[in-house]
């Protein structure tokens, strides 16, 4: 259940909100000398202004492969490369942009929900076994169900905080 929130964590950081995130690249990798190496391995990510991010290159001959990348990414941004850096404007978001970034925050938020009811489901199908193998008393199945139900109640309450703090960043822009 933690990795679930976790990995809706990662997911919901991938989502463009308006405003400058560095974890926006975290998902891009550029051809460099032939190997695909993450853009962050091979380039510091700086936030000069709210909506600018920059990307200074360790090595300058990257420059053009990172270009190239960015525009082959799904992220919809054009570079801007002056020789030295290059630098992701992020437009303002519209509000039905908002709308529809809102509901994909939703939409993770209910994959992640169902992700973790699984988990229980699994947990209750287990327990229910070693309770008929004669493992555990049927007054320690309950006990444990109990615990298996508040663990779950907990995840999915963060989940529900994750995607709560994300739909606001979406809102306020």
């Amino acid at each position: 259940m933690q990795k679930t929130q976790e990995s809706l964590q990662r997911d919901l950081g991938n989502i463009r909100a308006g405003r400058a995130n560095a974890s926006l690249l975290n998902r891009i990798e550029v051809d460099y000398y032939g190997a695909q190496t993450p853009l962050n391995q091979m380039a510091a990510i700086s936030i000069p202004e709210p909506r600018v991010l920059q990307i200074t290159p360790y090595d300058k001959t990257a420059l053009d492969n990172i270009e190239k990348a960015l525009l082959a990414s799904d992220l919809g941004l054009t570079p801007a490369n002056d020789g030295n850096v290059v630098r992701l404007v992020i437009p303002q978001l519209t509000g039905e942009r908002r709308k529809e970034i809102a509901k994909e925050v939703g939409k993770e938020a209910e994959n992640a929900r169902i992700a973790i009811r699984n988990i229980r489901r699994e947990a209750m199908e287990s327990l229910k076994k070693q309770e008929k193998n004669g493992d555990i008393s049927e007054d320690e199945m309950h006990a444990l169900e109990k615990d298996a139900q508040k663990i779950t109640d907990d995840a999915v309450q963060g989940v529900n905080d994750l995607a709560a703090a994300k739909e606001e960043e979406i809102t306020e822009g």
